[in-house]
Order: C-alpha cells, then sequence, then structure tokens
C-alpha cells in the first residue's frame, strides 16, 4: 500500500504514516514500513521539504509564508522547513519573484486604480509574500492603510 501511495509524487514520513493509519494498518506494522521506506530512500524528509518548496516557489510563484504554511500541515518540522525556505529563497529575491509574479498576474492592469492595488495587494498575501514584500513593491506604506 505504502509503495502505491509513493508512486503518485514523493509524500513526508507524516503522510505515509496517516495513510497506513487510515488504511487501518497497526502503528508498529506502520513503524517498521516507515522505517524499511527510509532504508531503501524512498522516504526523505529534508529532500522532500527542498523538493516541495522550490516546486512551489518556481511553478507557482508561492511566497515562503505559503510554503512553509504546507510544510506544516504535511508533517515537516520546523527546522527542516527553515532549511528549505533558506535554500529556496537564498537563490532569488523574495521581492523579485513578488514583482514576477504580479508582472505575469496583473500584466496590462493600471495598478495606480485603488480596485486594482487592493487586488493585487491582496493576490499577493494569499500567495504567502509578507507585507513589507508587498507594500514595497507596489510602493503602498502603511499608514495609508
Amino acid at each position: 500500500m505504502a509503495l502505491r501511495y509513493l508512486g503518485y509524487r514523493s509524500r513526508s514520513e507524516a503522510e505515509v504514516r496517516r495513510y497506513l493509519s487510515r488504511r487501518g494498518c497497526a502503528h508498529d506494522a506502520a513503524d517498521l514500513v516507515i522505517e524499511k521506506l527510509r532504508s531503501l530512500r524512498y522516504v526523505n524528509d529534508e529532500t522532500f521539504a527542498h523538493d516541495w518548496a522550490l516546486g512551489r516557489a518556481q511553478a507557482r510563484g508561492y511566497g515562503p509564508r505559503r510554503i512553509e504554511q504546507e510544510l506544516r500541515s504535511k508533517g515537516i518540522g520546523q527546522p527542516l522547513i527553515r532549511d528549505a525556505l533558506r535554500e529556496t529563497f537564498d537563490e532569488v529575491d523574495e521581492t523579485e519573484r513578488a514583482k514576477a509574479l504580479l508582472a505575469r498576474h496583473f500584466k496590462g492592469r493600471d495598478l495606480t486604480e485603488p480596485k486594482t492595488l487592493r487586488r493585487a495587494a491582496a493576490f499577493l498575501h494569499r500567495r504567502g509574500y509578507g507585507s513589507k514584500v508587498i507594500f514595497d513593491l507596489l510602493r503602498y506604506s502603511m499608514e495609508d492603510d
């Protein structure tokens, strides 16, 4: 069951454990399966966290907050999340990623209009970018909010 579950995409240890538990697998048996998968290098939380963060940042344009929340929901520990985010976002500036995402999504729209400006800020916020990046990028001061 675990190998079939891993056949679709890579998973974290916690995801595999939850899957096995839902399928009625005993806790001790799940521990043995996880250990075997780990020894065969089918499950590795560090690699999973790095690949997930890089994939979400590049393919979908997600920011660090959104990726952190997704990794937490997948059972990845905070130190691994921190390392994955550092590796992913140290290569390219977070502001540059947000700028490219905004240019792609709001191409041809006037960002000086208040309605469009609000939508752009909300869009970036949903994608997981911080308020400072959003306000700096849109040249929108916090005091005006």
